[in-house]
């Protein structure tokens, strides 16, 4: 906020309220006191920092509340040579950058380089209004930022992809990561920033701003890709011998499979294909009534994930809509999948609107319910470790309401159908599914049914999670969906077009320890996917391989050499995930380990 009368302490607690949305792991603020500014960071949110700060008799204020991504020791307001940065995004290639500064590196988090491109630049003679073109030539990844200059008494506030806006309201100047709240402010007038930036003028000082560490974090939310180390060894894998469909590559330990005289299965003998897409006239035709001449006209849920991508590719460049894209975070994306986003959304100048639960509590109720998983493991109980993110659904409602858009496109693989999973559950496969998510009420509460039935033999499972896992999958299964198409249904989904136009045309960063491009950002999948493979001798690569042989993508004997590969356990992933939730690997790999097997 900048404005000539100190700042109105409510309409400071709405922005930082909205703000909160974007996560809570970390704050900071930034303002003007006495002959100097006050710098302010706090690892909790920025409703808790503002009631211990007093900011009241400031004309000009600015804050963050983010989630933490590249850094853990360091957080914003990012503060050096005379410059202070506050930045949405994540700059991917800010390693490769300081060896092109006369600045030397001195912080862990990536926000620092922006900060160095900026000092740099002012040492070199640069203007204020030259800023913006300065740091977006050179940085890679989403940057959405304010860049406060005191000693000049300027604010520099520039994006790459439209994720700030600045409002006005009589002589108070507003901004913010969205424009709902500028909107609830009633601004008379609301700016997207873009390329060129805006420069506002702020109370000048050229006294060194007093920095206040109110609370640091000792653990990291985000802990790195973990490196090979010896207790890998733990991680078994053993190519089980087992009987197969001579068509697909589903083996007998796959629920409610059966085998004709002649080997196939009866997975493959009623299958329908998935992947036979409507003519894009169809899609062409069903959004022009949603298309706008101004401001953006649609929705893409975006995971990070290699289909939402595509899925975005294809919306901007071949369907020619001007979306703003979702992503909701519960605290089981990866960095590698954060930088995915931020690599996509910056190049295609695409606004992305966070939604970040509390990543804290999420992962307790990951933790409680792991445990309970290894008291008594049964297959079909793993989905419980991936119930925390149901509440995607639920927020797609919130995002249609904040932005006024209706229309919601998703990216999501058709060939994305595990039956599996609720099979080891005792629910029979429903060939008749037309969608990659099971709807119905009926089907739904039989499902609930049979996994309280399982629930019954573990009590750990009747923990404080149980609310937010039931509402999820309301949200999930029962809750009406309006205005919404799948891309996939009108573009085919073809593996090698989309792995080559991602890492060709967006350098899309790839796991560390698989070839697999599938759910390479999800920190679940190589944990549960390792439960599966270890216990029952195949997981969802092998589904979804096969699901691939019956639409004439890939033959028999490809897909088994892929799925060797793909199976192989993923100890970098699995390390994470457990260090992210909290439980020591050894004590669970023995347990998975341990496990009497199907497969033999």
């Amino acid at each position: 906020m900048i404005s000539q009368q100190p700042v109105l302490r409510a309409e400071l607690e709405l922005l930082a309220h909205h703000a909160e949305q974007r996560g809570k792991d970390s704050s900071g603020l930034y303002f003007p006191q006495g002959n100097t500014y006050a710098l302010y960071r706090a690892a909790q949110a920025i409703s808790t920092l503002l009631k211990q700060v007093r900011v009241q008799d400031s004309g000009f204020v600015m804050g963050h509340s983010r989630l933490i991504t590249n850094g853990l020791v360091d957080n914003q307001p990012v503060y050096r040579d005379g410059v202070c940065v506050i930045h949405n995004g994540i700059v991917v290639n800010h390693e490769s950058l300081w060896p092109q500064l006369d600045k030397k590196r001195q912080q862990e988090i990536d926000t620092e380089v922006i900060a160095g491109i900026v000092a740099d630049g002012l040492d070199k003679g640069a203007a204020p209004a030259e800023l913006a073109s300065r740091v977006l030539s050179l940085c890679k990844g989403v940057v959405a930022c304010a860049v406060a200059l005191p000693k000049l008494g300027k604010l520099c506030l520039f994006s790459n992809n439209g994720s700030l806006y600045l409002g006005k309201k009589g002589d108070t100047l507003y901004f913010s990561s969205e424009s709902f709240p500028l909107r609830q402010l009633h601004c008379d007038s609301i700016e997207q920033v873009r390329q060129a930036g805006v420069v506002i003028d702020i109370p000048s000082s050229m006294v060194e701003p007093q920095v206040h560490e109110l609370e640091q974090r000792s653990n990291n939310l985000i802990p790195s890709l973990g490196l090979h180390q010896g207790d890998e060894q733990m991680l078994e894998y053993k190519p089980y011998k087992l009987r197969r469909c001579t068509r697909c590559i589903l083996p007998e330990t796959m629920p409610f499979i059966r085998f004709d005289k002649q080997g196939v299965c009866n997975y493959c003998h009623n299958y329908k294909p998935r992947n036979k897409p409507r003519p894009t006239s169809e899609i062409f035709n069903l959004v022009e009534r949603y298309r706008r001449t101004e401001g953006d006209d649609c929705i893409v849920p975006f995971s990070g994930g290699r289909d939402s991508c595509y899925g975005l590719h294809l919306i901007v460049n071949e369907l020619k809509m001007k979306p703003i894209t979702y992503t909701y975070d519960w605290g089981m994306v990866t960095d590698l999948g954060r930088r995915n986003i931020s690599r996509m959304c910056a190049q295609l100048g695409v606004e992305n609107i966070i939604v970040a639960d509390d990543i804290a509590l999420k992962r307790r109720n990951i933790a409680k319910n792991f445990s309970a998983w290894l008291k008594s493991p049964h297959l079909g109980m793993v989905s419980i470790l991936t119930a925390g993110d149901k509440h995607f659904f639920r927020h797609i409602e919130t995002i249609k309401q904040q932005t006024g858009i209706s229309l919601n496109l998703w990216g999501v693989n058709p060939l994305e159908v595990t039956h599996f999973k609720a099979g080891f559950l005792g629910v029979p496969p429903d060939f008749e599914e037309e969608r990659v998510y099971s709807h119905g009420a009926m089907k739904q509460l039989r499902y609930q049914w049979l996994r309280l039935k399982a629930m019954m033999q573990s009590p750990g499972y009747f923990n404080s999670s149980l609310w937010d896992t039931l509402s999820g999958e309301y949200y999930r299964s029962f809750n009406e969906k309006t205005d919404y198409y799948h891309i996939f249904d009108y573009w085919r989904w073809d593996e090698k077009t989309i792995d080559d136009s991602l890492l060709n045309q967006y350098d899309w960063e790839r796991a560390p320890d698989t070839s697999t491009t599938w759910r390479i950002g999800d920190g679940t999948a190589a944990i549960y996917n390792y439960i599966y493979y270890t216990v029952a001798g195949f997981s969802e690569h092998d589904t979804f391989r096969s699901n691939q042989i019956r639409e004439g993508d890939l033959t028999r004997e490809e897909a088994l050499r892929m799925v060797e590969d793909e199976n192989q356990p993923r100890y970098p992933n699995i390390k994470w995930y457990l260090d992210a939730i909290g439980m020591d690997f050894k004590d669970v790999i023995r347990v998975i380990n341990a496990i009497p097997r199907l497969a033999h």
